[in-house]
């Protein structure tokens, strides 16, 4: 089954400064919660479309997954798409849009994501990764307002 998570988040600073910040793949790692253990490989540069970020990421105690993404569309200052490659999702679609609004940005997260292994990867969802995916969203959300204080 295909599942969608939506955020939105208004961003108290200038559209420059949200764009600089997120579309620097480095600094997914503050966006991630620590017990994640989120580790990006190499120095993946600013970003652009084909660009391959590779990474690790803890999905379960002492379970570790590879993670490749490819970033597919980029429209620079107003959005850009990330999707897996390789990892633990059947489909991950990321879409991030930035609109400019009066004092700053409305910046919205879309994930189209399924599990695989269906109807099992079903089961897990309702009883672990949706809750999960909800945790790092908020992590997410207040650390990107800690870091774009007014």
């Amino acid at each position: 089954m295909v599942h969608v998570l939506t955020q939105t988040q208004f961003i108290p600073a200038a559209p420059e400064r949200v764009w600089a910040y997120f579309a620097t793949p480095a600094n997914l790692n503050a966006l991630t919660p620590p017990e994640l253990h989120f580790e990006i490989f190499g120095e993946p540069g600013p970003m652009h479309a084909g660009q391959l970020i590779r990474y690790r990421i803890r999905v379960a105690p002492a379970v570790r997954v590879g993670w490749l993404t490819e970033i597919r569309h980029v429209r620079e200052g107003r959005y850009f798409v990330d999707e897996q490659r390789r990892g633990p999702y059947a489909l991950w679609y990321h879409e991030h849009v930035f609109e400019p609004r009066d004092g700053g940005v409305q910046m919205t997260d879309r994930v189209t994501y399924a599990l695989p292994f269906s109807p099992l990867g079903d089961l897990v969802h309702a009883l672990w990764v949706r809750r999960q995916l909800r945790h790092i969203f908020a992590y997410r959300r207040t650390t990107v307002e800690r870091i774009f204080k007014a």
